[in-house]
């Protein structure tokens, strides 16, 4: 089973939150509608802004704890690499489907 990390932001800078999941709709809109009370709707952390895809559910835990464990600075470079407007991606991943 394919497993999918994401970062998700308040905004531009704003507060992080990173996740795995292998289902990235259904996560995205747990966290979008706060179907499941926590971090992300405490804090309005609902931006889609950085996700890789892995072969194996087990691949994207491990890369989920690396990302845990890195500053804040080498997060916001990782997602300035892909996504550099900080656009929300879960546009395009719901258009997908």
């Amino acid at each position: 089973m394919k497993g999918y990390v994401y970062i998700l932001a308040s905004g531009r800078n704003g507060t992080l939150y990173t996740g795995v999941t292998s289902n990235p709709s259904w996560r995205l809109l747990e966290h979008r509608d706060k179907l499941t009370p926590g971090f992300t709707s405490r804090y309005g952390v609902t931006r889609l802004v950085w996700i890789e895809q892995h072969d194996l559910v087990v691949a994207a835990i491990q890369r989920e704890k690396r990302i845990k464990k890195y500053p804040r600075a080498w997060k916001l470079k990782l997602i300035e690499e892909l996504n550099p407007e900080w656009k929300d991606l879960s546009d395009w991943l719901f258009e997908a489907k």
